[in-house]
């Protein structure tokens, strides 16, 4: 008897778990579920109290409501998106041919892994795309491929605007990822290898079509 005491009720276990700031990272985490399994419009915010096991007033402690939970799912999804980008450049070497391949490269594979999340991220939600929370990390994340792209053109004496061949290269890179996730690439090609495919492409969007390979 002593031992269930100690362990306290359900309730009681909760609030010692809200008081440590568990509240607000399962409500995340009990949305981005969500988000997974039905999509961003297919649930509401009591879906996502009793997922995470907290009453419908809970959120409101941290959050304004269900969109507010969205933009940090999103907000963190470049942000994880961004530390992939950066621990691929840490391996291959700033403003190098292999590290910019190598980044597109994660971009894709991020989609393939997160679609659900990706999707938030790009166009799901108008609203969401203007959260200035979510705008912040998604300039970041785009920041960092600029700045790559920059010190690579630097280095190998290309000519060009840093942040247009960036575009180019994230315009090409999002597509590929769209076209995987979304399956169409498996109708008319479906033994096509996407990492080839951007290893293949990325000189000629840099402006570089014989660059040497550093």
């Amino acid at each position: 008897m002593l031992a269930v005491m100690g362990r306290g009720t359900g309730s009681e276990r909760r609030k010692s778990r809200y008081h440590h700031g568990d509240l607000r990272e399962a409500l995340i985490d009990a949305t981005r579920r969500l988000v997974e399994q039905r999509g961003a419009e297919n649930f509401t915010l009591a879906d996502a109290c009793r997922a995470a096991g907290v009453t419908t007033a809970a959120p409101y402690r941290h959050f304004d409501g269900k969109q507010q939970i969205l933009e940090e799912i999103a907000s963190r999804g470049f942000d994880e998106l961004k530390r992939r980008s950066m621990a691929e450049i840490a391996k291959r070497g700033e403003g190098t041919l292999a590290g910019i391949v190598a980044m597109g490269q994660a971009y894709v594979a991020f989609a393939v892994e997160e679609p659900a999340v990706f999707r938030l991220m790009f166009g799901q939600q108008p609203a969401l795309k203007k959260a200035e929370h979510v705008l912040g990390t998604g300039h970041a994340c785009f920041q960092h491929l600029i700045d790559q792209v920059a010190t690579y053109c630097k280095r190998n004496r290309v000519r060009g605007n840093a942040q247009e061949i960036a575009l180019q290269l994230w315009t090409f890179v999002h597509g590929a990822a769209s076209l995987l996730i979304d399956e169409d690439y498996a109708a008319v090609a479906p033994e096509l290898d996407v990492d080839h495919l951007i290893a293949s492409a990325t000189p000629a969007l840099l402006g570089a079509p014989r660059a040497v390979r550093r």
